[in-house]
């Protein structure tokens, strides 16, 4: 639809997967994100669901296909696929929940298993809301994050607290690392395209936080 002389536009589609234990939030998450709806009786999650989201970043339209990676045990080898073509992940935590923070390595590993590509990764403690009842210290979802170059942020799906930017920092992330290799590497489109990541877009930017650790309180 451009004129002539024109370039034409490009899009950019961006996988990104919520991964973390069952009963974190990682569904209200995803809920309070796209659609700022929260449940606070949601059921475990069955199988894999998705939502698309739009961002302007910098003149280019970016979408983000995020999927909603259920957690119980017996999913897993349903979801498995789903990491593949995968640029961009949040690694959520429930901080009330101990033994939720001590499995964050296991879905690591799973993540850097089943992913083909560089992925931006951000670790996410959840239910911030719950300080009073809070297992897992500041310090300590920092400290791994840092450890494992991770981004840190602590949100709260319950009243919205740094659920926006959890998912745009990490949007803006895989942004970033894709206009680098792009800029002089019509291979790496190649390579996205076959991980089912096209860049075929167009947009302002909207995300402007890039600090890498962020807390709730």
């Amino acid at each position: 639809m451009s004129s002539d002389g024109e370039e034409e536009e490009e899009e950019y589609l961006f996988k990104v997967v919520i991964i973390g234990d069952s009963a974190v939030g990682k569904s209200n998450l995803l809920s309070r994100y796209a659609r700022n709806e929260f449940n606070l009786h949601s059921k475990a999650t069955i199988g894999v669901e998705f939502q698309t989201q739009t961002l302007d970043i910098d003149g280019k339209e970016v979408k983000a296909q995020i999927w909603d990676t259920a957690g119980q045990e017996r999913f897993r080898a349903v979801t498995s696929a789903y990491y593949r073509g995968a640029v961009g992940a949040l690694v959520v935590y429930d901080i009330s929940r101990r033994s939720t923070f001590d499995s964050v390595p296991r879905w690591l590993h799973e993540l850097d298993t089943h992913s083909d590509t560089t992925v931006a990764r951000m670790l996410v403690g959840n239910k911030c809301d719950l300080a009073n009842i809070r297992e897992v210290s500041v310090e300590d979802g920092r400290s791994l994050a840092e450890a494992e170059g991770l981004f840190f942020i602590e949100t709260s799906a319950l009243d919205s607290t740094n659920v926006k930017a959890a998912f745009e920092i990490v949007i803006k992330e895989i942004y970033n690392n894709v206009s680098r290799k792009v800029l002089n590497s019509d291979s790496y489109k190649a390579e996205l395209s076959l991980n089912r990541v096209s860049i075929t877009g167009n947009g302002t930017d909207e995300s402007k936080q890039t600090t890498k650790k962020f807390s709730c309180c």
